[in-house]
């Protein structure tokens, strides 16, 4: 098993299961899709992912419609996607992905996390260069056999197929979404999430005590409500 595995684990061991405002995440998403790509989901992969992502996080319908009625509403202000890197205490690299209809707020801010908690927030492409961009997907195990599996998604871009909790994860390069998703979807598999996530190419291992410390400032980031994900090198 690949990197993908090892740092799936390691997250969710830690923190995935706690954003509390996924609903809120999700609604930004999709008027962020809406904006991109149109209103009609069939037309647009970036949507239909996230309103896969909305059902596995039993968002209620009328919530996903409604973000989408809201991205196709002219007077709604537009969310801008800004990427934000720096170093927390220790050296280690953070990233920090974000949604926000006011940039001056958000700068403020993330800037603000930093200088407190012991780190400093870097220029444009500081710390990117050390993460590799991977999207992924969730199907149900089933009866599928996993190394078959792998060699039908191989040339459609899958680099780590793994199971986790009685579902199947694939993982493959940013630039292979499409290519990915097209596939799962010719071949009737049920797409429970798909998204996108940044693994570290090295990781720092820390104290508990460390850990602790660094762990304080990635909550003030993933607290914030124009944050959507964070990412760092804590090993």
């Amino acid at each position: 098993m690949g990197r993908a595995f090892e740092f799936r684990k390691a997250r969710k061991m830690k923190r995935w299961s706690k954003m509390a405002k996924t609903f809120t995440k999700i609604g930004k998403d999709i008027v962020i899709a809406v904006k991109e790509g149109g209103s009609d989901p069939e037309t647009n992969a970036r949507l239909r992912a996230v309103m896969q992502n909305a059902k596995t996080a039993n968002m209620p319908k009328e919530n996903v419609e409604r973000a989408i009625k809201k991205a196709t509403d002219k007077d709604t202000s537009e969310y801008k996607e800004i990427l934000f890197e720096g170093y927390g205490p220790y050296g280690i690299a953070i990233l920090i992905e974000t949604a926000t209809d006011n940039n001056n707020r958000t700068v403020a801010s993330m800037r603000n996390y930093f200088t407190h908690n012991g780190g400093n927030m870097g220029t444009s492409g500081s710390v990117e260069f050390m993460f590799e961009k991977n999207c992924h997907f969730s199907i149900p195990k089933g009866e599928l056999d996993l190394e078959e599996l792998e060699f039908e998604l191989i040339d459609h871009g899958a680099e780590d197929v793994f199971e986790e909790d009685e579902n199947i994860m694939i993982y493959g390069s940013f630039e292979n979404f499409g290519s990915l998703q097209k596939e799962l979807e010719n071949k009737e598999y049920e797409i429970l999430s798909s998204g996108f996530e940044r693994i570290p190419n090295n990781t720092t291992k820390l104290t508990k005590e460390q850990e602790a410390e660094i762990e304080k400032l990635l909550e003030k980031f993933e607290d914030d409500e124009d944050v959507q994900s964070v990412y760092h090198s804590m090993g």
